[in-house]
């Protein structure tokens, strides 16, 4: 190839305007970071949950407790974090992104009873390119 036909991405699109890390989205809330009870369910990666993920599966308060029926966010996570390891052990397929289904209490004020959810695992590069799990809602990218 001759010189010419190296350009950078930069050469390509331009100066960057403007990023958004993984660390950020960490410290602003965006992202929840849950690698460490993630170790003990198996993962070797560092894994975070969007917000809206662990406001729908793993957010519980005593409230809820009172009103629907009795669990910790706690054990919330742990079901999150062990149905996508396991999603991940029996996955036939290669790919960065796996959809598996969860079955949990819904945060409504009164449903007692687990219903089935959907959620996406998706693996990219972290913020120095290292590997990581980032697990969301089938809707969210």
């Amino acid at each position: 190839m001759k010189n010419s036909e190296h350009k950078s991405l930069e050469d390509v699109f331009g100066p960057v305007v403007a990023s958004y890390s993984r660390a950020q989205a960490i410290e602003d809330g965006v992202l929840i970071d849950v690698t460490a009870m993630a170790r003990e369910a198996g993962f070797k990666w560092p894994v975070a949950l969007t917000h809206t993920a662990w406001c729908d599966c793993v957010a519980w308060t005593e409230r809820d407790n009172r009103f629907q029926v009795h669990q910790d966010e706690s054990g919330r996570l742990w079901d999150v974090l062990f149905m996508a390891f396991y999603a991940i052990r029996t996955a036939t397929a290669p790919g960065d992104r796996l959809l598996f289904s969860l079955y949990r209490v819904p945060k409504d004020g009164h449903s007692t009873e687990a219903g089935e959810v959907s959620l996406k695992l998706m693996v990219g590069p972290g913020d120095t390119g290292e590997p990581v799990v980032t697990i969301m809602l089938p809707n969210e990218d």
